[in-house]
């Protein structure tokens, strides 16, 4: 893809994405996973969601790559076992654990990601037991800009208290999606809706 992967927006000094970029190739990604769970004849797990993943064309449209490890679902499965391994940080707790597949666990690392995205932390940089979505929810709904990456903030101060409020609304929806039971996470469908609303939020700023 001509502008590579999201993870070069990341961590690189050279290259920088607003918040609506940011949102916008967000909510491509969730697409891509509620397509792959509703839109083909068996729902595909992708079991390694992580930046690297997702190309950006000429337009900045994201689309998600590297189907190596991902799984098929039969009809009537709701989850299956499996001993392959996917990127450390990404992986949900039961498939960690127990090596339980699911489309929840696709949702758990989409959260990552987008928890990743705005605070610009990396999830496995963390020690012992603390994770990027325990971080972060500490930090909400008070001190949101305790988190959020520095780069995003807007010198304007009613603008950015408003891109504030719009980028909790957002940590929020990432964190719904890590919970760390499955039954408990949010579906890609809400996710997509969501993430649309408060786009729309974010162009009225």
């Amino acid at each position: 893809m001509p502008n590579g992967s999201l993870e070069k927006y990341l961590y690189s000094h050279n290259y920088f994405l607003n918040t609506r970029q940011i949102l916008s190739i967000m909510i491509d990604v969730a697409c891509a996973l509620e397509y792959l769970r509703h839109g083909c004849s068996s729902p595909v797990i992708h079991c390694d969601l992580k930046p690297s993943n997702a190309l950006l064309d000429e337009t900045m449209v994201a689309h998600l790559s590297d189907f190596g490890i991902s799984k098929l679902l039969g009809e009537d499965q709701g989850d299956l076992y499996t001993k392959t391994l996917a990127t450390l940080g990404y992986i949900a707790p039961e498939d960690g654990l127990e090596g339980l597949v699911s489309t929840k666990c696709d949702v758990y690392s989409y959260g990552v990601m987008l928890l990743e995205k705005f605070t610009r932390r990396k999830p496995n940089e963390f020690e012992g037991d603390l994770s990027l979505a325990q971080w972060v929810s500490y930090s909400l709904p008070d001190s949101v800009m305790d988190v959020v990456d520095a780069n995003l903030a807007t010198p304007m101060a009613k603008v950015l208290q408003k891109e504030i409020d719009v980028v909790a609304s957002i940590l929020k929806v990432a964190l719904d999606c890590c919970a760390e039971s499955p039954a408990r996470r949010t579906n890609m469908e809400d996710v997509v809706e969501m993430l649309q609303k408060i786009k729309i939020q974010l162009l009225a700023c």
